[in-house]
């Protein structure tokens, strides 16, 4: 019970629809800003997902008007200080801890840790994405299987702005050609869902209205191979990607992530560059 007395909405639902279970991120008045009580909660609804031997496929959606705005930097229900129990990894509680010593192990956790978690989810997993997909929320599209965009939706990794390279997941050179990553980087402009198919990072771009029905299409049709298969399948697929680099790399690029993070500590306002979610909507163009 808040202190208004009402109840907190939950940061995640779940619903299972047949075959597929439909995890949908619920902070529409934020963007879908992901605190750390969405992380969790998310990491709660995927065992879920998981365990449910009738759940073939699962769906990740964004409720209201966009997919996710990215990690939470300046809602209300900012929580980063927050200990929570861990489950991504071995580091320690965060939240009494200093400097680099802090933020490591808490990235470490919430951010790479968790992500690579959900991409070995045994079960298909689809993105419904429309709207923002921004920074943190590349993170969540980046470690579904399929992604579906609406005609409207756009991706963006500005948080070079912060003098940081890329977010913590770095997937950028194999969801997208080297040369198109290092542009969107350097230049932190939208990518629109037209472009993103054309350059193989999204599957399938829908009209806004159809966006739903479109990818429960999709998912009801992958459900209808055998489950053994499927998760095969997609460990067969991860397993090639982490043979071209891809674990090995987000390793190395999480030291210079956290390099930046340290860098701006000793020479700007703090550990963000000074910037805030005002500075970096307005440098999106949002």
């Amino acid at each position: 019970m808040s202190a208004s007395g009402t109840t907190p909405t939950e940061p995640v639902s779940y619903e299972r629809r047949g075959p597929v279970a439909v995890v949908t991120m619920n902070r529409p008045k934020y963007r879908n800003a992901q605190n750390s009580a969405m992380t969790y909660a998310l990491d709660r609804a995927f065992y879920r997902a998981a365990e449910d031997g009738e759940v073939k496929v699962v769906v990740l959606a964004g409720d209201g008007k966009h997919f996710s705005a990215g990690h939470d930097i300046g809602t209300p229900e900012r929580d980063a200080h927050l200990p929570f129990e861990r489950k991504a990894g071995l580091w320690w509680d965060h939240s009494d801890k200093q400097g680099a010593e802090s933020r490591f192990a808490r990235e470490s956790e919430v951010y790479l840790g968790m992500c690579r978690r959900w991409r070995e989810l045994p079960k298909p997993l689809i993105a419904q994405v429309q709207g923002a997909c921004v920074a943190g929320g590349l993170m969540l599209a980046w470690v579904c299987d399929l992604i579906v965009a609406s005609e409207d939706a756009f991706f963006a990794d500005p948080v070079v702005r912060m003098g940081i390279p890329g977010v913590e997941y770095f997937a950028h050179p194999w969801a997208m050609p080297p040369r198109i990553a290092k542009e969107f980087l350097y230049t932190g402009d939208r990518m629109d869902a037209r472009r993103a198919y054309e350059i193989g990072m999204v599957n399938r771009v829908v009209p806004r209205d159809e966006l739903s029905k479109k990818t429960m299409e999709l998912a009801g049709r992958v459900a209808e191979m055998p489950r053994m298969g499927l998760a095969l399948t997609k460990r067969a697929v991860n397993q090639a990607e982490d043979l071209q680099g891809l674990h090995a790399g987000m390793d190395s690029v999480f030291g210079l992530h956290h390099l930046a993070h340290a860098h701006n500590a000793e020479t700007a306002a703090d550990s963000l560059g000074g910037m805030d979610v005002h500075a970096m909507k307005k440098g999106a163009g949002a």
